[in-house]
């Protein structure tokens, strides 16, 4: 196989939940742009539309649906359309956060539910129909977004430590089958979520400086580590987690 051939995206069939803004948003505008065939499932309207303006806007066409993945039914439908779209998935990057910063016995048990039914069950059923699909195929890639390590401060990092195990039983079952599970864990993000205080002065924002080696939030763009996951490139990679973090996990 050429060098060209396992760094293309082109004409691959990726599916990304909750792509609306954020790291989801700018995923799905660097995957469109290397050619591939994308689907997004935001469970915004408004800012589905904005997402649909801005990506026109660039040129970019992508079919979008919108989707709660709090709801296992919801998860099942976005890989059943983007089947029926495309004839099969390539790629399935869980992306759906949420998060509510506060002390941790202070949370109410509707937060804590919803927290565990976004980010840590949104993410095994879309994997898990995601996955049924790629097994009839024979080949697949499921990408998941999981806690680094220097954050477990956060309600999602009790979620998203759950799935590290997703990744590897899941990888450890289908790697003989085709189907590829790894995890992405990022670093501080230029991003939004609900929360987060990005001004130099706040006392959140010099502690993500100082345990980041870079002492600086990466960017969107700077996360092509989905893609190298996504590509024939890293073919021979599963039930790894993939630190993209400027240094904060050695930090």
């Amino acid at each position: 196989m050429f060098a060209t051939d396992l760094f293309s995206g082109e004409n691959g069939i990726v599916c990304i939940s909750g792509a609306s803004r954020g790291l989801g948003k700018g995923l799905a505008i660097m995957f469109a742009e290397r050619g591939a065939h994308v689907v997004v499932a935001p469970w915004d309207q408004a800012e589905l539309v904005v997402a649909q303006t801005e990506l026109a806007a660039k040129g970019l066409k992508m079919e979008t649906v919108a989707s709660d993945v709090s709801d296992p039914r919801a998860c099942e439908q976005l890989v059943v359309h983007t089947v029926n779209l495309f004839g099969r998935i390539d790629t399935m990057i869980c992306n759906v956060g949420i998060d509510t910063i506060k002390a941790a016995e202070d949370y109410e048990n509707g937060e804590w539910d919803r927290i565990l039914d976004v980010n840590l069950k949104g993410a095994y059923f879309c994997a898990r129909y995601a996955g049924r699909a790629m097994l009839a195929e024979g080949k697949g890639s499921i990408i998941i977004g999981v806690a680094n390590r220097r954050q477990l401060r956060h309600s999602r990092a009790y979620a998203l430590r759950g799935i590290d195990q997703l990744v590897r039983t899941k990888g450890v079952e289908w790697a003989q089958r085709g189907v590829r599970v790894n995890a992405v864990a990022p670093g501080y993000i230029n991003n939004f979520m609900d929360g987060v205080d990005t001004t130099s002065p706040s006392p959140y924002q010099q502690r993500a400086m100082t345990r980041t080696s870079m002492g600086r939030r990466g960017e969107i763009a700077e996360f092509g580590g989905y893609i190298f996951l996504a590509i024939a490139a890293s073919s021979y990679m599963t039930e790894k987690i993939l630190y993209v973090d400027g240094g904060c996990h050695a930090g």
